[in-house]
């Protein structure tokens, strides 16, 4: 048992490699001093600064029109693709295509939407922004809700049809109920990524309505400040949350 202990130690390192940083940002956002590396007393200054910065208020808008936008959408179209791979399909061909986006390099989808946008002579702005966040988005939501619909009973949906039931009512009825907690987890996913996505945003954004990482960006190249420790902390909380909540969601599924 003595040899088993030293696993121990890997995995706290690790841990603390992850997350110690972390701490760090979140401990110095409530820094007095105007130093982001120095401690000069707790003071809650720079999160009432943050709350007045009219550059980080107008990315922070962007930011939620595109996450929401694209997380509705995400989700209606994820759905449909799930149920359609799984329910019609067995094409091992076609599920690598449809969920590609989701493991494909952020800088190789942002280049080839921004290419895409420019071929067929699309304005840059938050609406390419959304589209191009559903892009990846629709992958995340179906990968989630193929993976459930995978321990749904078909027989169900048969009886449904066999009742006398159309395929619209047995979708919505059946189908929909069984999977629901694997699409608001699937959304919930969807959030977070678009929250903090900065590549895809970056090559595919106007200049004139930059999201909220594109500010966070702007303004750590002329350093970090405090006030930049007290955004990246309270991002850092919407994503936590977002995706522990989306995790409970899954344990829920698998346990049903």
């Amino acid at each position: 048992m003595r040899s088993l202990r030293w696993l121990r130690v890997p995995f706290v390192i690790t841990y603390a490699f992850l997350y110690l940083p972390i701490v760090v940002l979140v401990v110095l956002s409530f820094n007095a001093s105007s130093s982001p590396f120095s401690w000069g007393g707790f003071s809650t200054r720079w999160y009432s600064v943050l709350a007045g910065d009219a550059d980080v208020l107008r990315g922070l808008g962007n930011t939620l029109v595109v996450a929401v936008g694209a997380t509705a959408l995400s989700v209606v179209l994820g759905t449909l693709l799930a149920v359609g791979l799984q329910r019609h399909s067995r094409s091992g061909l076609l599920d690598a295509f449809a969920l590609a986006p989701a493991i494909m390099p952020d800088i190789v989808l942002g280049i080839g939407l921004l290419a895409f946008f420019s071929l067929v002579s699309v304005t840059l702005g938050l609406h390419s922004v959304l589209l191009a966040h559903v892009v990846f988005g629709i992958a995340f939501v179906a990968a989630v809700v193929k993976a459930r619909m995978s321990q749904v009973d078909s027989s169900l949906e048969e009886a449904s049809r066999d009742l006398g039931a159309g395929a619209v009512s047995t979708f919505l009825r059946i189908t929909v109920p069984s999977i629901m907690p694997a699409i608001i987890a699937g959304g919930l996913l969807v959030f977070t990524l678009s929250l903090d996505e900065f590549v895809i945003a970056f090559f595919t954004d106007g200049p004139t309505t930059p999201t909220l990482p594109i500010v966070i960006y702007s303004m750590v190249r002329f350093g970090v400040t405090p006030e930049i420790n007290a955004l990246a902390s309270l991002l850092m909380l919407v994503s936590f949350t977002a995706v522990l909540a989306a995790q409970r969601i899954t344990r829920l599924t698998d346990s049903v």
